[in-house]
Formats: structure tokens, C-alpha cells, sequence
């Protein structure tokens, strides 16, 4: 699959499940082995639950957008909030683990960068664990860098499941956009 035959869309309600399912199969489970996000070795859960994809849905200033193919497959997807005087924050980014080579993350992320920099906002914001070094250098490698700023992890907050280890933390990384969609990429 080509990186131009995406269709960028806005999650509705009504694919709830469908962003769940795709999330969950790249983040947790044997599923998320066959791509390289997986944090199947640091966490055992289910990463998110219906009603916590609901809510990123349908609370103001929050969005999810979807990545699909051609014929409708959902291959990729993404948090973005926006909020007045502060960086957008992009979080919950997944992309199916059997394509995660095909350059739609960089797409999708591309895709959030240009929105929140047409709703004003100078800055996207996003947590990594820490431990996460390759995904923390695929960012670095589009502009984003580390604040300074490390957040807990939230083990309360795990669904259904349990960490597998007791060190984890967040990375608060950041991006500049300039004022304009480019953002510097």
C-alpha cells in the first residue's frame, strides 16, 4: 500500500470497538509482536477499554483520527486534544502491527501536526515510557525532543491487567510547529 491512498478521518462513536480493537493489537498480546511498538514485554493489559475510547471521542477539545485504506480498513489512528494557550497533545497512536512499515504513522502523525497547527496551537505535546528508546528515536527523527519533564506511570490505571515491571515512566517529548502546518518535518 502506497502512503497516498489514505483517507484521513475523525472517529465517531460508532467505531469505538474498531479503534479499541486496532489499538489494543498494536500496543499488547502476541498480535503486537509482529510490529515494532508493541509494549508487550513491559505491560500485560488490554491498554484501553470501549469506554476510555469513547470518552477520547466525544470530550471536547479531543479527537481521534482514523487512517483508512482504499476499501475502508481502519490502519491507523490517533488522540489529539486541543486546548486554548496550551500544546496539543497527541496520544493513543496506533497503527496495524502488519503495516507498521509502510509510512502510515508517519502520514497520520504529519496529519495531527497540521491540524493542531491550524487550530493555533505552537507545540505537540506526548508521554512515551520512558524504556521505549526505538520509539522515542522515531520521534526525535521528526522534530520532537525530550522537555525534561518525566510524569508517572499510571499502574492504577492499567486495564485488566498488570505491568511487568515496576520502573516505567513517562517521557514528555515536544515538538515546535512554528506557526505553520510543516512544523519542521
Amino acid at each position: 500500500m502506497t502512503e497516498d491512498r489514505l483517507a484521513f478521518g475523525t472517529a465517531t462513536a460508532d467505531e469505538v470497538e474498531e479503534v479499541l480493537a486496532l489499538v489494543r493489537s498494536a500496543y499488547r498480546g502476541e498480535a503486537s509482536r509482529a510490529g515494532w511498538t508493541t509494549e508487550a514485554d513491559l505491560l500485560d493489559d488490554e491498554r484501553i477499554d470501549a469506554p476510555g475510547v469513547a470518552a477520547k471521542i466525544s470530550t471536547p477539545g479531543s479527537s481521534v483520527l482514523t487512517a483508512r485504506t482504499p476499501d475502508g480498513e481502519l490502519v491507523g489512528c490517533c488522540e489529539l486534544v486541543l486546548s486554548a494557550g496550551a500544546p496539543a497533545y497527541f496520544g493513543m497512536f496506533a497503527v496495524s502491527p502488519t503495516r507498521q512499515n509502510a509510512r502510515i504513522g508517519r502520514r497520520l502523525l504529519a496529519h495531527a501536526e497540521a491540524l493542531a497547527a491550524g487550530a493555533g496551537a505552537d507545540a505537540v505535546e506526548m508521554t512515551v515510557i520512558r524504556q521505549r528508546t526505538d520509539i522515542i528515536d522515531w520521534y526525535a527523527r521528526r522534530g520532537y525532543a525530550p522537555t525534561g519533564e518525566v510524569r508517572p506511570f499510571p499502574y492504577a490505571e492499567l486495564v485488566n491487567g498488570r505491568a511487568l515491571r515496576d520502573d516505567l515512566a513517562f517521557l514528555v517529548l515536544r515538538k515546535p510547529l512554528h506557526g505553520s502546518a510543516e512544523g519542521g518535518r
